[in-house]
């Protein structure tokens, strides 16, 4: 009885490695890692995020109408591990200065503007926990514009000609953050 019990565990055992091994390193993941570098001048900036799909799903709106992510709550700009950002360089994150370094990046959107934080709480894994907000470093006011509709997420930086531009893309979503070098 007792070599049963044993093998039945010991096979229990066995699946969930299986199935573990399986899941990190073999299934491709729903929303994957990605890694996007923009440059201005002498300042280089990378982003390490993972890219969530829309899916058919409402993205941005009111929690009662279930809404992936609701307006005036958290969310971590992307899925997963929590969204960071470096800067080789000290800047100006939308007029507000910040120092050379590595950052988890977060928002609150809104109907017509969002909130994006930096924070230097770092290596947070599944980042759908809030930060300690007691660790924000910046956070500024970003209006929202329109834009065509976007399957997965994107980050991504453009130029102008007085900085550097970082887009977050989303369903029919754009919010563009001006970075200058301090």
């Amino acid at each position: 009885m007792k070599k049963k019990v044993f093998l039945g565990i010991g096979a229990i055992i066995i699946m969930f490695i299986g199935w573990s091994l399986y899941g990190l390193f073999i299934a491709k993941p729903a929303s994957p890692l990605a890694t996007v570098e923009g440059s201005y001048d002498d300042l280089n900036m990378v982003v390490v995020y993972s890219r969530p799909y829309k899916k058919e799903r409402l993205i941005f709106g009111e929690e009662s109408d279930e809404a992936l992510q609701p307006y005036g709550k958290y969310w971590r700009l992307g899925a997963n591990a929590a969204t960071e950002i470096t800067f080789s360089k000290a800047v100006n994150f939308s007029g507000k200065p910040v120092d050379a370094g590595t950052y988890r990046m977060y928002a609150i959107p809104g109907p017509t503007n969002w909130e994006v934080s930096l924070n230097s709480e770092l290596d947070v894994f599944f980042g759908v926990a809030e930060p300690n907000y007691d660790l924000d470093v910046a956070k500024v006011q970003i209006p929202v514009q329109s834009a065509p509709e976007t399957e997965q997420f994107t980050i991504n930086f453009e130029r102008d000609s007085t900085s550097a531009i970082m887009n977050f893309i989303w369903d029919k979503t754009l919010v563009s953050i001006p970075i200058t070098i301090q």
